[in-house]
């Protein structure tokens, strides 16, 4: 990773001014940066939010003050109502490592909705991501279509043409955890807070604890929702972690008597399914989901694994998985095509695959190895594999000495985990706290991977926002929390 940025608080400063009215359409000013009317959206949600946005520059190199300038792409979000404003913002931290905070910020809005009535919320995008020198390459055709695809050497020759194509506009060497900290407080302390609030999700956890680490004294509190440990190590052990969570999501399935008489156990027929496509892939005529348009495409091992991961994310999705698996066993492969390629549409403008091999190289590339046995995983080793094959390619950053240590703070913190999460699952969260003395771990039942919006978690969220203190939380509303039924019929499922 990068060097430790210095700690800059803002002299003086105890509430952000807005300038005029907070009136939706009007120009506002806060603290001393400048913002205009916009509306923000995703490609997930139909619905918009109207904000004041801005783009503010800072140095890409901080050595070179006066070299290129990174355009951050900031969206101000102010209380639905006037006056009564708590002087310290929350700042949204996005995923991934790519994603966008402005475009994601809509999906997860409603759980916001009781913090926004007092408090001004700020979106910055990352840099490298959305609208902040978007670091993204347009994968090949032939990249992404047949099984020779996914080995060591195609990732690495897709990696040197990104990285190639990628330099002309940028130094990947900048675009880190740690750069992406100190915009933080650049971005602070323009807007003349002495004190902020952040709220990380997955590897937008990195990014806080990375910020409550340089910056103690500008930090009043932080909400780790699937957090990731400072000490793990990114895409290691994916695989494994995958492999646990269908475990216990397909354990629904052996549960519900309709579901094991009807279905069989999912784990074994995944297994089946993916020897099978190893072995031979299947060219599948399928009905797009986009279009309606009848098309064909190519089904691999890979594809479906992919899939099967992505599902796992979400446990109202995956409930569908123990039908698709069984379908495809049979050799109806139309459902699960349609849905893998539907999946992968969606998912190829929602990332930003240069400014995450930036931050996955520079600070997790030289111990990218995969894990001992993973061999035998629905993912295998294939990915922790590319990811290394792609980090021997891509340029490296620094990282600071201290990166990997864990975060040890007096700050309030809330940690959030879900039961099923495939990718950070609940014993990240045990291990987080560890070193939190002032922090609080709730483990969502049944829930999976981003969990702030479950139940009465916004609620819980707002409160220890506005008394940042997380051992006073009363979470036995969380106890209505339940699991998912899984679906017997494309219908739904059985009782």
């Amino acid at each position: 990773m990068t060097r430790p940025a210095a700690d800059t608080d803002a002299p003086g400063a105890t509430t952000p001014v807005a300038e005029e009215s907070t009136a939706a359409g009007k120009p506002l000013a806060l603290g001393n940066l400048q913002f205009q009317p916009c509306s923000i959206s995703s490609s997930f949600s139909k619905d918009s939010l109207e904000a004041q946005c801005t783009t503010f520059e800072v140095p890409e190199d901080r050595a070179n003050p006066t070299g290129r300038k990174v355009p951050l792409n900031i969206a101000w979000l102010a209380p639905e109502k006037e006056g009564d404003l708590l002087p310290d913002p929350l700042f949204f931290l996005a995923g991934g490592p790519g994603q966008s905070a402005v475009d994601s910020f809509q999906q997860i809005a409603p759980a916001f909705k009781e913090l926004r009535k007092r408090r001004n919320v700020i979106l910055v995008d990352q840099r490298g991501t959305g609208k902040s020198n978007l670091l993204a390459c347009e994968a090949s055709p032939e990249a992404v279509s047949s099984p020779q695809s996914y080995e060591p050497e195609a990732f690495a020759a897709e990696a040197a043409k990104c990285a190639a194509e990628l330099s002309k506009k940028a130094d990947l060497r900048h675009y880190t955890t740690t750069e992406a900290v100190a915009d933080l407080d650049t971005v602070r302390q323009a807007i003349g807070a002495a004190q902020i609030n952040l709220y990380g999700v997955s590897y937008g956890t990195r990014v806080a604890q990375q910020y409550a680490m340089r910056h103690p004294q500008a930090t009043r509190s932080i909400v780790l929702d699937s957090p990731v440990p400072n000490s793990l190590q990114l895409g290691n052990i994916f695989a494994r972690n995958l492999d646990d969570a269908l475990a216990l999501q397909f354990a629904q399935c052996s549960n519900v008597a309709s579901c094991k008489d009807k279905l069989g156990d999912p784990r074994a027929e995944l297994d089946a399914l993916l020897a099978r496509l190893r072995a031979q892939p299947v060219t599948v005529t399928y009905r797009d989901a986009a279009s309606g348009e009848q098309r064909e495409g190519q089904l691999t091992a890979e594809t479906v694994a992919g899939l099967v991961r992505m599902y796992a994310y979400m446990p109202a999705a995956g409930a569908l998985l123990p039908k698709l698996i069984h379908e495809a066993g049979a050799g109806r492969y139309e459902d699960l095509m349609a849905l893998t390629q539907m999946l992968q549409s969606d998912m190829k403008d929602s990332m930003a695959m240069g400014m995450q091999l930036s931050v996955v190289c520079s600070e997790d590339g030289e111990s990218m190895t995969g894990a001992g046995g993973d061999e035998g995983t629905v993912l295998g080793n294939q990915m922790a594999q590319g990811m290394a094959a792609m980090c021997k390619v891509w340029p490296k950053g620094t990282a600071p000495a201290d990166f990997h240590q864990p975060l040890a703070t007096q700050v309030p913190a809330l940690v959030l985990a879900g039961e099923f999460d495939p990718v950070t699952p609940p014993r990240y969260g045990e291990e987080v706290v560890k070193h939190l003395p002032n922090s609080r771990l709730f483990v969502l039942r049944g829930q999976g991977h981003a969990v702030l919006g479950a139940g009465c978690m916004p609620k819980l969220f707002a409160q220890f926002v506005e008394k940042a203190d997380a051992k006073s939380l009363d979470g036995a509303c969380l106890d209505k929390l339940n699991y998912v039924p899984p679906f017997t019929s494309f219908n739904g499922w059985e009782p």
